[in-house]
């Protein structure tokens, strides 16, 4: 229970269907010094309103601290991340990690039977015809306008197998009526914004406390020398802000980065060619169902959360060694219908085939 009106309904919901039901609150981080608003510790906050809610529900409350854990596996692979060049997605990896990762585990050692939580996500069961195993998928949201399917692509079969989704049946709307009607406190409670289960914090000054300034050149696509940045690592595919804008007033937008000669490479305009890229290279892919699906593949993708699902083909990535073709295992080649904008290294591109998720990766 995150201090939401969506996790304190899913407690809510199981309740009235009979389900035994304890809440938790996970604290992640206590260091306000990064947090945009330096008068709060967020984390307080919500603590506070998900024990209201456990309250009113009349469920056992308790707060398992992961703050270590947080830093050494969320934290950490962020840093690793931008000092790359690359822009990591904590969400994805807190849900791996924290979420379904040491929270998971410790649930179930503790005698859960099930983990819930409110996302906006859906799981279906289903029996193999051949084999009889049960078969668990992961399903966007009712709500496509809330569906946070993108951020769970790396769960197992295991994890679903064991995993509720109370809400994910529901409009948000509903789920504020809901709250009134079961008399939650945090019914008109705003969503939570930055980072998963920590809150508003300034990414670029956190990193720039990590990670040593280092100015170098902005550069247009044509060579052109446009100014200076502070460091290439603190930017990301398709970011307009910070950047500044050439004679005429059309905007820059970052286009591509050059780690080792520390260039920034930035487009004019929206439309700009180089914001553009016809195809990726996925690494480290994980198909739910547990089985890669046949090469090729044809089906839909975000590269994005909330991004409307684009048509693309994936096939192998293949090596030649030897004059050997060998085929690897986790890695793939994303081909799109449509060119797509702002194609970004370290986020998470998802695979969907309507309103199931295949699985997903990390863009290279």
């Amino acid at each position: 229970m995150s201090g939401g009106v969506d996790s304190s309904v899913a407690a809510a919901l199981l309740k009235e269907q009979g389900y035994e039901v304890t809440g938790v609150f996970m604290k992640n981080w206590s260091d306000s010094r990064f947090f945009k608003d330096k008068t709060m510790c967020p984390w307080v906050e919500d603590q506070e309103d998900a024990r209201k809610a456990a309250a009113v529900l009349g469920i056992p409350f308790y707060t398992f601290n992961f703050e270590k854990e947080y830093r050494d596996r969320v934290v950490k692979y962020m840093l690793d991340g931008y000092k790359k060049g690359i822009t990591p997605n904590p969400d994805v990896m807190c849900n791996k990690e924290i979420k379904f990762g040491i929270f998971f585990k410790k649930a179930l050692e503790l005698g859960a039977d099930f983990v819930a939580t409110g996302h906006y996500a859906r799981r279906r069961e289903i029996k193999n015809q051949n084999s009889k195993i049960k078969i668990h998928e992961l399903l966007a949201g009712a709500d496509l306008n809330k569906d946070q399917s993108y951020f769970l692509w790396t769960l197992t079969q295991k994890q679903l197998a064991r995993t509720l989704f109370p809400i994910g049946d529901y409009a948000k709307p509903e789920v504020r009526a809901m709250a009134k009607k079961f008399g939650l406190a945090n019914a008109e409670k705003k969503d939570s914004q930055g980072l998963c289960f920590v809150g508003e914090v300034d990414v670029f000054e956190f990193l720039k406390s990590k990670i040593k300034p280092k100015r170098g050149k902005i550069m247009t696509a044509g060579g052109k020398d446009v100014g200076e940045h502070e460091g290439v690592m603190f930017y990301t595919i398709g970011q307009r802000h910070g950047i500044g804008s050439p004679g005429g007033g059309t905007a820059y937008y970052v286009a591509g980065k050059d780690i080792k000669k520390n260039i920034l490479y930035v487009a004019e305009g929206k439309e700009d060619k180089s914001l553009y890229k016809d195809e990726l290279t996925v690494a480290g892919a994980h198909w739910i169902s547990g089985v890669k699906s046949r090469m090729p593949l044809k089906c839909q993708v975000r590269i994005r959360y909330r991004q409307p699902l684009q048509e693309a083909r994936i096939t192998n990535y293949e090596l030649r060694i030897k004059n050997k073709t060998i085929i690897h295992n986790s890695k793939f080649i994303i081909q799109f219908k449509e060119p797509q904008r702002a194609v970004t290294p370290g986020q998470s591109i998802v695979f969907y085939d309507d309103d199931m998720v295949l699985g997903g990766g990390t863009i290279m």
